[in-house]
Order: C-alpha cells, then structure tokens, then sequence
C-alpha cells in the first residue's frame, strides 16, 4: 500500500493545481486596464458575432472529453498484454490506477495552467477586442468631454483618443470583457486540453516518427544494440533481511538484454496511419476552435496565434512532467515519487526516487541505520 505521507503530496499537487484555476477564474472577474482608443479605427470596428463555441461547449470538448478517453484507455488498455501477463492482478490495478491518476492529473495542470497565464495576460495588456466599438455603444453626441490625446480635432471632433468613460454599456463584466483580446483563451485552453490528449494517444498507442539507436555504428553498416524488449516487471527491490519488497514495481527495459547486430533498416518501423489520424483528430478541432475566435471577430489574429502558443506550450511541459518521453518511454509515465522524499529533498541527494520505495512500511535505508545503531 503506498504511505499516506506520499498520497497527502500528491494531494497536495492536485491542491496546487486547484489553486491555479481558481486564481485564473478570479482574474476573469477583476477589471482589466483600459486603453483610450479611436473610433474611426477600424480595426476594432467590425460587427458583434455571437460565438459559435460557447465557453460551456469549449470546456465539453477541451477537458470533459479528454478526461473521458484518458479515464477509459487508461481502464481498458493499460497495462499493454504482456505486461499484463507478466503481472499479478493486483500489480495491474495499481498500474491501471496509477496511469489513470497521472494522465488526469497532466491534463488538469496543463488546463489550469493556460488558463492562469492567459487572465492573467487578459487583464495585463487590456486589448480591445475586433468589435470593441459596438459592444461599447459610444455617446457620439459628447465627445470631446472624453477626449484624452490626439490632435485631429481640428480635422474631425471624432480624430481624437477617448476613454471607455464614453460607453454607454452598463453591464460592466460586458464591457471590461471587451478589453480581453490579447492572448485568446478559447485558442490556449482548447489546445491545452486538445493537444495533451494527441500527445497522451501518441504515448499510449506508440505514434511516433521512428528514429534510429544512439548506439555507435558496427561494421557493414549495422548498429550494435539489443533488440526492443518488451515492458517487464523490475525486479523487487531487496530488503535488509535478502527478501523482496512487498513495494509496486514499475516497467522499464530490462537491463543486461542481450546483443545482437540489427541492420538500420531493422531498427524501427514506422506505426500505421489510422494511428497518426487517431491523435490528429484532436488537434484538428483545436484549430477549429481557434479558427472561429478569428472569423467571429473575437480575436486578431495575433491573438490567435499567442493563445494557441501558450496552450501548446502547457501541454507539452504537462505531459512531458508526468509522462517519460514518448520515443523511449513505451507509453508510461513517470513512476511515483518514493515515501522519504515526497515533499522535497536537500542538497546533495540524487532526485525523488530513492531506494526505500513508497510503501507505507519503513523503507530498508531506515531499517539499516536503525540496526546499526542497535
């Protein structure tokens, strides 16, 4: 069983990651800045659309449905068959529940983490959106009362700078939502939540562009490497007293396989397309969501293209914290942290793993001191 101290850390991500949406959503209702504007520039003169993808349907298709394909390959597919034959059936369980929890847990912090970023750079940069004018209703028959810079007036009373004071929208959450152009959230929280899933499909189902061994080459034009092995148990960790640990083991290659002359054409293949077509699909439709924040005037394309940049950057980073690398990795994530070092370790020590395990029993390093010193 795993030590509450290890499931009180991981609590405490999942605490963290909490935290991190509920600030994004309390910057949605703080008042952004505001910047005085024109109103003969027509760049944000275009005519108010209704969106087409609805903030309730963008958090269905970028969060609900993801965790639901996560949720089910993780119940149905994981392990893969020979890990699954090589395992007890508790060993499965836990491997089923602990992908499970790490593939949610990836895409709740590459979600929150969009969404952070993005309110926060909503309300820094105080954009005015491409129909900024007409969600404002400008008081046209007052406007020099509200002239703050420019010198055209001698041209026109209407080539000066005004600020938002000259609106005539009286719901204020409207209008201060009218100066969140700049960074997208639809484009950075569907790809946030769309391109971790492609990268999670990728992980699981081995899409990847084959590559070739680092080994160096053998003569003839072979590489001297041992052949892919399948995912295999570790071996228990050993105790003090030479028994085997009762700690969850997690896959790896085996060490010491043994090893043959393979031919560069041999080395690896490439996977097939309904594959590829399988971890497109999701970001085909975030670049569908993204599409429509540009068509519908809700966002210049600058805009887009900064939303959707701040989104494949959080899932990258996501996946890549939780998940080993999708070309050497076989589809796992990174195993749990060990019991002693679940909330930090000190100088000097190595990383998060550690030898005693995460089991809720005393670790063997403790054992040892404690018998030396006796």
């Amino acid at each position: 069983m795993p030590s509450k101290r290890l499931i009180v850390s991981y609590v405490l991500d999942w605490v963290v990651i909490i935290i991190l949406a509920a600030a994004g959503g309390g910057l949605n209702f703080t008042k952004p800045s505001t910047r005085p504007f024109s109103l003969l520039d027509l760049s944000i003169s275009y005519p108010f659309k209704r969106a087409s993808i609805s903030v309730t349907t963008l958090a269905l298709v970028a969060l609900v449905a993801p965790a639901v394909i996560i949720v089910l390959i993780s119940a149905i597919l994981v392990p893969g068959t020979r890990a699954r034959t090589s395992s007890t059936r508790s060993q499965t369980i836990r491997r089923k529940i602990w992908e499970l929890h790490i593939g949610l847990i990836g895409l709740a912090l590459s979600v929150a983490l969009a969404f952070f970023v993005t309110q926060g750079l909503k309300n820094i940069f105080a954009k005015p959106r491409p129909h900024f004018i007409e969600l404002c209703k400008p008081d046209l028959s007052n406007i020099a009362s509200h002239r703050v810079g420019g010198y055209g007036q001698d041209i026109s009373v209407r080539w000066t700078l005004v600020d938002s004071s000259i609106c005539t929208e009286t719901d204020s959450q409207k209008l201060a939502d009218g100066y969140r152009s700049f960074p997208s959230g639809h484009c950075s929280f569907s790809w946030s939540g769309l391109l971790y899933l492609s990268l999670f499909l990728c992980s699981k189902f081995a899409i990847a562009i084959p590559y070739l061994s680092t080994q160096p080459t053998g003569h003839g034009g072979q590489i001297e490497t041992a052949r892919p092995v399948d995912v295999e148990l570790l071996p228990l960790p050993a105790t003090s007293s030479g028994e085997r640990s009762k700690s969850p083991n997690w896959p790896a290659t085996q060490p010491g396989a043994p090893s043959e002359s393979v031919p560069l054409y041999n080395q690896a293949a490439t996977p097939p397309n309904y594959g590829l077509i399988l971890v497109l699909i999701p970001v085909a439709v975030a670049t569908y969501i993204a599409s429509t924040r540009y068509h519908e005037y809700w966002h210049f394309g600058f805009d887009v293209l900064s939303g959707s940049l701040i989104g494949i950057l959080s899932a990258w980073f996501s996946f890549r914290w939780y998940h080993l690398p999708i070309s050497r990795g076989q589809g796992w994530a990174w195993g749990p942290r060990s019991r002693e070092r679940a909330f930090g370790i000190g100088v000097g020590v190595g990383n998060y793993v550690g030898p005693e395990g995460w089991d809720s029993g005393r670790s063997s390093t403790r054992r040892d001191v404690e018998a030396a010193a006796a």
